[in-house]
């Protein structure tokens, strides 16, 4: 019933999206917006380009400045912002795919890559890279997950921008209170949840990710407890394994008990506010809400560090999706749109966006500015990368169905094990097999 649902769910897009474009062809405006599949064209270099930002109003204000840089440089194009939240973002393109209205340029991570280049609506940018300034100044491993991402032709479809590293974040000015060690490994990050709560004077020592994006903190805290290394297992997922699950039931067991009730419809803003209120003694999210929390705390009140270890001081983690910018095939005016791509991911422009995100610049030469240093959340993410203590399982961002599979066809179930309405094991089972389904189409498509 599940392949059966899969499958008729594709089918209707595809009739749907070649019914689309047999009406909308040719009506598509001057502005380079198109439906997926339109041919666009290079168009003059100059005049307007239409720019969707994947991460709206949390990234808003350093696009404008990197946007206005851009102009001054290029007078003669201008640049249309367009914020869009990041929960609202795949949908947001996905109608465009089929109704029309694509940008020139968007926001284009790994973990959505698979599901727009299979529809054909982003240009190969092989060719544009190896001809640009950028040629030889942008991250291999970035470069590589972007590529492995995109599908099976192994080309570039997105130029990467920034690489993101789950973190744990904690007060250390209430840890020190409670006489509590570090949380640098998952029994001490247990035994610091339960003793920073007191949910009589509303303080918990931890906020769980229930709302939108739970899944992916989710599978970061069931990998790292369990220490299983490989996503796959031949052809079988190993989420299911019942190590995982009892990962998942210590980990969803904190909810209430040692996390505020509300955190079962937290996304990522309300979960940040919620940390930053002064009340929660941990939080995992990302390198992106560092600067946040130094607003809320100093520096001085909190410590951003890698996820917890096992044991032996070894951590597990699951890839985290590396950002980038992808240009639209529909476009009109492809020559402006590289520009202004080529241009953002340039050291100065990548340095000022991925210092105001807290994040690993994409750009080796803007890697080595001194903020970098500065910022220990960054610094140390780099260093867990690199020294060989962390062991990163890789997710299938290749499957055109895991962005959907992974957010909106199971976050409800997530929520459902937190209030107690659906096993771990369960959850985890429905995961697996819609995993499962999904890796042997793809295969077979092959």
């Amino acid at each position: 019933m599940k392949t059966s649902m899969s499958r008729s769910r594709r089918a209707a897009v595809a009739v749907a999206l070649a019914s689309v474009l047999a009406l909308t062809a040719t009506a598509c405006g001057d502005d380079g917006s198109g439906a997926g599949g339109d041919k666009g064209s290079e168009g003059s270099g100059k005049g307007k380009i239409v720019f969707w930002d994947n991460n709206g109003g949390v990234r808003t204000d350093v696009w404008k400045e990197i946007i206005a840089d851009f102009e001054k440089a290029h007078p003669d194009i201008d640049v249309e912002y367009v914020g869009i939240a990041a929960t609202e973002y795949q949908s947001k393109v996905d109608t465009a795919l089929q109704g029309g209205g694509l940008p020139d340029v968007g926001g284009v991570g790994a973990a959505m890559l698979a599901g727009f280049s299979a529809q054909n609506a982003l240009e190969p940018l092989d060719g544009r890279l190896t001809k640009s300034s950028l040629n030889g100044l942008l991250n291999k491993d970035m470069l590589t997950s972007l590529k492995a991402a995109g599908g099976r032709d192994g080309r570039l479809y997105s130029v990467p921008t920034s690489a993101n590293n789950g973190v744990l974040y904690y007060r250390t000015d209430l840890f020190r209170k409670a006489g509590l060690e570090a949380p640098t490994t998952w029994e001490t990050f247990f035994r610091a949840a339960a003793e920073l709560t007191d949910t009589g004077r509303n303080e918990f020592g931890y906020t769980i990710r229930g709302g939108a994006g739970s899944i992916a903190q989710a599978l970061d805290a069931i990998y790292g407890q369990s220490g299983i290394t490989s996503f796959w297992n031949g052809d079988k997922t190993t989420l299911n394994d019942p190590e995982n699950v009892a990962a998942l039931e210590k980990y969803a067991g904190l909810y209430k008990k040692a996390t505020p009730a509300a955190d079962v419809n937290n996304d990522f803003t309300k979960m940040v506010a919620q940390w930053d209120s002064g009340t929660i003694g941990m939080l995992n999210h990302n390198l992106g809400s560092y600067q946040d929390h130094v607003k809320a705390f100093g520096a001085d009140r909190f410590r951003g560090i890698p996820l917890p270890t096992q044991p032996d001081g070894k951590r597990v983690q699951v890839s985290n999706p590396v950002d980038g910018l992808g240009l639209f095939k529909s476009s009109e005016n492809k020559e402006a749109a590289w520009k202004f791509i080529e241009f953002a991911a340039s050291r100065a422009e990548n340095s000022k966006f991925n210092e105001s995100a807290g994040q690993v610049p994409a750009n080796t030469q803007a890697a080595q500015d001194a903020w970098v240093q500065k910022s220990e959340p960054t610094k140390l993410a780099a260093q867990a990368l690199s020294d060989g203590s962390t062991t990163i399982v890789q997710l299938p961002y290749y499957l055109p169905d895991w962005n959907t599979i992974s957010k909106a066809d199971n976050e409800p179930n997530f929520q459902k094990v937190l209030l107690g309405k659906m096993s771990a094991k369960k959850f985890l089972d429905t995961l697996a097999d819609q995993l499962n389904t999904a890796q042997a189409e793809w295969k077979q498509q092959g």
